[in-house]
């Protein structure tokens, strides 16, 4: 049994949502218990107690999108290539480096990224992979990782049909086989959806291919009107838009994740309520691309579930909250807004995108939820409670303040140190790799 308290408590619970000098008793894998401090300790005197020394006990964070197989593109400069486009990025970048990808470089993509996760307090990562040049065993490698360094995850394995149809076809094996393993993890640690790229990128034949070959009870995770060339192509080829297309082909519905959802209207926005899809909002990817802005306003109005995510362009999801925050303000032209679709993105709905796959809430600190939580070195030095902890969050707040990160009833990090991972091992294995990596596509 170990107590984590003498912090200040934010549970996400609306009938004990905040506790001052708080205290959260965690037995094997599940919040046993919590309230004051001293009620626990008197309670459970032979407990291991972790001192918060003052600072937020929260939930551990949840990343609904993220690209593990993009962490070596950290620092890359290709020669020549100076995209003027979101295709151009596609083409030159993210095609060329998953075409290249090894075995061992998909390995060490997932410890340093699953590495990054732990240290900046996020527990649960929902991931979207590819490598063309090395697909079968790709999602096993990942989930090796996660499973080795003690994080909570859910795979997929992005099907397209960019490089064939053989391609194609073992893109959608990988998924089938990787679904199929994951039912039987009795652990609940891992899941496995049915990863597809942009609709541009796949055929109505691999689109019904892929619904013949699903397993049951599970989901897409697909892009959906990232790039205005997206909504071009649907129109063009098929003569619907983007989102009308998936329910013609029975992707939608409550276990498929729709991310970034840039160019849609509000009939598909309708649609994507109707059918309880879910949506993923990546602002920092989408700022970087200059691929547009999701209608998040609009999508809150209609409460559909929508989730933040990086898109591999970061793995501290208070960065995300915090770009998200002031790009949707500058892109209204209005101060006003998103004080409060962001922090229900970030906490709330990501929470209730993960507990659609996962059998007991995460996302929550509350008897019988999972015991992820997480520690934050933050002693502000304004009134803190209830009614104000989402700005303290914002504004004072950032990963790398996290101390202390539970996944599952086990500690993976404390006061800042990594608890039984070779870091500086991992690190210097993959800088080797991404050396080879990065002269291969320069060479």
């Amino acid at each position: 049994m170990i107590l984590i308290g003498n912090g200040r408590v934010i549970t996400r619970n609306c009938k004990n949502f905040f506790i001052q000098d708080g205290c959260i008793c965690v037995e094997n894998n599940l919040i046993h218990d919590l309230g004051k401090t001293g009620d626990m300790k008197e309670k459970y005197p032979d407990a291991e107690f972790i001192d918060a020394k003052q600072g937020l006990i929260m939930p551990g964070l949840i990343n609904t999108h993220h690209h593990i197989y993009s962490s070596f593109a950290r620092g890359l400069s290709i020669k020549g290539h100076s995209p003027k486009n979101f295709m151009d990025i596609l083409e030159g970048t993210w095609w060329r480096i998953d075409r290249l990808l090894t075995l061992e470089d998909i390995k060490y993509s997932a410890y340093v990224t699953y590495l990054d996760c732990i240290k900046n307090g996020v527990t649960t990562v929902f991931d979207h992979h590819a490598s063309y040049g090395a697909v079968e065993g790709s999602l096993f490698e990942i989930s090796n990782a996660a499973k080795e360094l003690g994080i909570r995850t859910s795979l997929c394995y992005e099907v397209s049909d960019r490089d064939g149809k053989d391609k194609m076809v073992q893109a959608v094996k990988e998924n089938v086989d990787f679904i199929n393993y994951s039912k039987k993890d009795e652990t609940d640690m891992q899941k496995g959806m049915m990863g597809l790229h942009a609709p541009f990128t796949l055929s109505n034949e691999t689109l019904a291919y892929c619904a013949e070959n699903l397993p049951a009870d599970t989901g897409y995770h697909v892009h959906v009107g990232e790039g205005i060339a997206d909504l071009y192509d649907s129109l063009e080829k098929y003569n619907k838009r983007i989102v009308n297309r998936l329910l013609d082909m029975n992707i939608l519905g409550s276990k498929t994740i729709a991310v970034h959802c840039i160019h849609i209207n509000n009939q598909e926005m309708d649609i994507l309520k109707d059918s309880d899809t879910m949506i993923v909002h990546n602002p920092e990817s989408n700022m970087g691309n200059a691929v547009g802005c999701t209608p998040i306003l609009e999508l809150a109005k209609r409460k559909i579930t929508m989730g933040l995510g990086t898109d591999g362009y970061t793995s501290d999801m208070l960065e995300s909250m915090k770009v998200a925050n002031i790009l949707h303000k500058h892109h209204n032209c209005n101060p006003s807004v998103a004080w409060g679709e962001v922090p229900m993105m970030l906490f709330d709905n990501n929470a209730a995108i993960a507990n659609r796959f996962y059998k007991k809430p995460l996302g929550v600190l509350e008897k019988g939820a999972y015991a992820d939580i997480i520690v934050a070195d933050y002693d502000p030095f304004t009134p803190l409670d209830e009614t104000n902890c989402n700005s303290h969050i914002l504004f004072g707040l950032n990963g790398r303040q996290i101390k202390t990160t539970m996944v599952n009833g086990k500690i993976l990090m404390k006061d800042r140190e990594l608890i039984g991972i070779d870091e500086a091992g991992i690190c210097a294995k993959s800088r080797e790799l991404a050396t080879a990596l990065w002269t291969k596509i320069n060479g």
